[in-house]
């Protein structure tokens, strides 16, 4: 179902619990829409209050982009980086709107993102550290032109990530992938990081370890 007028078009699976959920925010990747990862929710803990979030620009014919990406004559990808750093700053700011509206914890958000929602959802929590706690990074990667210029000097004691990658992808390279452990171990950021041989996708015993990892932290 949808509710509540928040700055984001959003569906919800309402949690068991009535107040202080940990609430689960969903953000899909280039192309796609809310539905695209609400498809996890069914297979989730029911103590999680889960938002899947429709990213702002509406493409054509169908599907949504959180910032343009642009392929040049040769192939290569550009990433329109202000637009991504506006829509690290609008889903901060839903964070706030959702945990004011919903009977969730404040103090209990996770991020799970794929591909270009991955890309921002490691921006949010780099640039936003209090808004979040647990971040779920499916076939993305670390995009530093969207992160803090005082990243070395932040508090990141609260966050914990799951990263994981196809080693086949051909979308998104595995070796940018591999660069986000690196970058989390030299700011000491808790974090586990797993490849599976498969493309640009959500492998079953990729989902199985991701849930697995979760149901440890609520």
């Amino acid at each position: 179902m949808t509710t509540q007028n928040l700055s984001l078009h959003h569906i919800v699976r309402e949690s068991s619990l009535k107040e202080n959920a940990p609430l689960l925010i969903l953000l899909h990747g280039y192309g796609s829409d809310e539905n695209d990862l609400f498809s996890f929710a069914a297979e989730l803990p029911e103590e999680l209050f889960i938002i899947s979030v429709r990213a702002p620009q509406a493409m054509q014919p169908y599907g949504n982009a959180w910032y343009t990406i642009d392929f040049d004559a040769t192939g290569a990808k550009w990433s329109d980086d202000e637009e991504a750093k506006q829509s690290r700053d609008l889903i901060a700011k839903f964070i706030d709107e959702a945990t004011a509206a919903y009977p969730v914890n404040k103090d209990n958000v996770s991020l799970l993102g794929f591909s270009q929602g991955t890309i921002l959802s490691y921006g949010v929590a780099l640039t936003y550290p209090k808004k979040v706690k647990n971040i779920i990074a499916l076939s993305g990667y670390i995009n530093p032109a969207i992160l803090p210029e005082d990243v070395e000097t932040k508090d990141y004691s609260n966050l914990n990530f799951y990263c994981s990658h196809g080693s086949v992808d051909q979308v998104i390279p595995v070796d940018w992938a591999r660069k986000a452990p690196v970058f989390l171990k030299s700011l000491n950021i808790k974090h586990q990081y797993s490849e599976f041989p498969v493309g640009h996708g959500v492998a079953p015993q990729n989902f199985y370890a991701l849930k697995e990892w979760l149901n440890k932290l609520l």
